[in-house]
């Protein structure tokens, strides 16, 4: 399973679509093991784009600090999770908390 999150200064974005970049973190679900990450530069911010582009690079759950109600939705529309209210952390770490079922999700930190 993939599992995308967005990137500002190599930790998490606080609001997903003014990210430089994704980290796109490949998982084993069975050994609960982060087996590859490639980060991604994003494309430039149009209403709407990232969700079907971070489906086509086969993303299944995305972590973000912040995001707008109208994208949950569109990323609901392409099969993908997302998860609001995650601190300012590497990738990495996010993702093993995630694995782990230790991830603190919490307030979305965008209000639109």
């Amino acid at each position: 399973m993939k599992i995308a999150i967005p990137l500002v200064e190599g930790k998490l974005a606080q609001h997903f679509g003014h990210c430089a970049s994704f980290a796109i973190l490949d998982v084993d679900l069975e050994t609960k093991k982060i087996i590859k990450r490639e980060d991604i530069a994003a494309p430039e911010h149009q209403p709407g784009l990232l969700p079907p582009w971070l489906a086509e690079r086969g993303a299944k759950v995305i972590i973000a600090g912040g995001m707008g109600s109208r994208a949950q939705d569109l990323f609901a529309q392409q099969g993908i999770q997302v998860i609001v209210g995650a601190a300012a952390d590497t990738p990495e770490r996010i993702v093993n908390e995630y694995l782990a079922g230790t991830l603190k999700g919490g307030d979305n930190l965008c209000d639109h």
